[in-house]
């Protein structure tokens, strides 16, 4: 008897747990078809490639959402993948509510539960400011400043100008919108509150405030040889310094402050790329450098190193040159870092006559004439 009463209460429990469950299941698709409507509604079509799990968040502002996403034409050529961009996988991740450039990604996103994957074939009039986007994305998986090559200027003064991005299919893109396809896999819904904040996504005055931080934590690594975790605490603390200081007028009090605070911890990001080999981007960031302070030793002495390291004899020279006549007590330094040159110098060009020996040893039999 007693076991027929347990039995019966939970056959009730299960009903109303079913119940209950359809009910929420119906409400969630009943509101993702509403909001496919109204997609379409805005130039958007939504086509569902995997379903998610769980019901759909009703994301408020300050969640954060975590992304793989593909972008391409409408004939299917490929723009941008984060699984593969500059190598890595790395997913995009975004605040919302924090007036993102690319207002569009925000748009769909709150129409998909976490695990979906979905394309969005999105009219031209959401897509024009893509090619800005992708252009600081791609400089961000190639390591470099994520405004590297925009202007001083609003995105849509920057659609207007002929200012190229230095990507082919973005300048076609910018000087022609057209739809864009993105396809979009969301893997992480998180509330806000249960995460720390980006440095992306702080406010002005958080950025100002955590920089010193960052230079900190960067010399730090530095000096435990984490050389590859250091030279990204360096780039934090320039991306942080410069996404405030695009806010000021060059040239103004404040945008030089900027730059002053700028300019060590591009150094000691040099310095980390020139012991991993990255030659050429440490001439490039110090040629920029030198540009506006040409008494800069530091800089001088570490495209010196640099020039050297890739066989730029004359320019190495001239650099090494240059930084004696501004501090002559480096004479002993400089003329250490002269002698490893020529050294090398001279051990290549043995090397390239012991090659160009062998190959007139190898091709020295006569030539033998035939007749027909």
């Amino acid at each position: 008897m007693l076991g027929s009463l347990r039995l019966g209460r939970l056959t009730k429990r299960l009903a109303s747990f079913g119940k209950h469950r359809h009910r929420s299941l119906t409400e969630t698709r009943s509101r993702m078809e509403e909001e496919a409507r109204k997609l379409l509604e805005e130039g958007i079509i939504k086509k569902l490639v995997s379903p998610g799990k769980g019901e759909l968040s009703t994301f408020p502002n300050g969640t954060k959402v975590v992304f793989h996403y593909r972008t391409s034409l409408c004939d299917g050529i490929l723009l941008d993948d984060s699984r593969t961009m500059g190598g890595r996988s790395k997913p995009m991740e975004l605040i919302l509510g924090k007036k993102f450039k690319l207002a569009v990604w925000e748009r769909v996103i709150i129409t998909m539960k976490q695990g979906e994957i979905a394309e969005f074939t999105c009219d031209k009039r959401h897509t024009a400011l893509y090619p800005l986007v992708s252009q600081s994305l791609r400089n961000i998986s190639a390591g470099k400043d994520p405004l590297e090559g925009q202007r001083h200027c609003c995105g849509i003064a920057q659609i207007h100008s002929h200012h190229s991005l230095g990507h082919k299919d973005l300048d076609q893109l910018q000087a022609s919108p057209q739809p864009l396809v993105f396809t979009i896999e969301l893997q992480e819904v998180l509330p806000p509150g249960s995460f720390q904040l980006d440095v992306w996504a702080m406010t002005d005055e958080e950025k100002l405030e955590l920089v010193p931080q960052i230079h900190e934590e960067g010399n730090m690594l530095f000096k435990q040889g984490k050389i590859k975790e250091a030279t990204e605490k360096y780039y934090n603390g320039i991306a942080c310094l410069k996404n405030l200081q695009m806010k000021e007028h060059p040239g103004d009090e404040v945008w030089v402050k900027f730059d002053h605070m700028i300019t060590p911890l591009l150094l000691n990001f040099c310095q980390c790329k020139l012991l991993q080999g990255h030659y050429y981007e440490v001439i490039e960031h110090c040629s920029a450098l030198l540009f506006k302070y040409e008494d800069n030793t530091k800089a001088l002495y570490k495209r010196a190193k640099a020039h050297a390291a890739v066989w730029n004899e004359v320019e190495a020279r001239a650099d090494f040159n240059r930084l004696l006549e501004l501090d002559p007590s480096l004479g002993p330094s400089v003329a250490k870092e002269l002698k490893a040159m020529e050294e090398k110098i001279r051990i290549k060009e043995k090397e390239e006559k012991g090659r160009y020996k062998d190959l007139f040893k190898y091709n020295t039999s006569p030539a033998t004439a035939t007749t027909g």
